[in-house]
């Protein structure tokens, strides 16, 4: 009986811990959320060529988490300061994603973009 109540002690702090240890999200969306979301859509981006399904993904990912205002304004503000550090042709291709991935943006990739509206 004894050795039944520790197991269940151990368990119960195991638990605890876990979930003591699990992160939990206090803010919003953060540009390395976007960035990480993202990355699999670079090499298309620098080099061109096939969109790598990842990248639709990513980008996928990004628009279902950018579910506030808030969010969305800050994965804007993100997008805008990569932008504003690529090349004429980086630009191009990077503002046709949202179409060659079939998926509808709330806004412009450019680094001109107004990301308070």
């Amino acid at each position: 009986m004894a050795r039944i109540a520790m197991t269940t002690v151990i368990a119960v702090v195991v638990a605890v811990a876990m979930v003591a240890r699990m992160p939990i999200k206090a803010t919003g969306m953060t540009c390395g959320e976007v960035d990480l979301d993202l990355l699999p859509c670079l090499s298309y981006i620098q080099n061109g060529g096939d969109v790598p399904p990842g990248c639709c993904n990513g980008l996928s990912n990004l628009v279902a988490a950018a579910k506030t205002t808030d969010d969305r304004r800050t994965a804007c503000n993100c997008l805008k300061s990569l932008a504003s550090g690529a090349s004429n042709d980086e630009l191009s291709r990077a503002a046709g994603l949202p179409d060659k991935c079939n998926i509808s943006l709330p806004y412009k990739l450019s680094p001109s973009t107004d990301c308070s509206k």
